[in-house]
């Protein structure tokens, strides 16, 4: 199962947006949101929305357990 999260209208590159994803692509949602709290770049602010906006998707409407994920 899969929960997921869309930013739409995001006014960013995506060349400057796929810098922080490439930081957080593939580790645990815990240290993904460490990491994007302590990062100085602007589109770590987007992203963390999305990220929280995932985390309740899967925690809401597919039962998930949130420290798994």
């Amino acid at each position: 199962m899969e929960a997921k999260a869309y930013a739409k209208y995001v006014r960013m590159s995506p060349r400057k947006v796929n810098l922080v994803l490439s930081l957080i692509r593939g580790k645990d949602v815990t240290y993904a949101e460490a990491v994007l709290k302590h990062t100085p770049k602007a589109a770590c602010t987007p992203i963390l929305k999305v990220l929280k906006s995932a985390m309740a998707n899967a925690e809401n409407n597919h039962d998930m357990d949130v420290s798994k994920l």
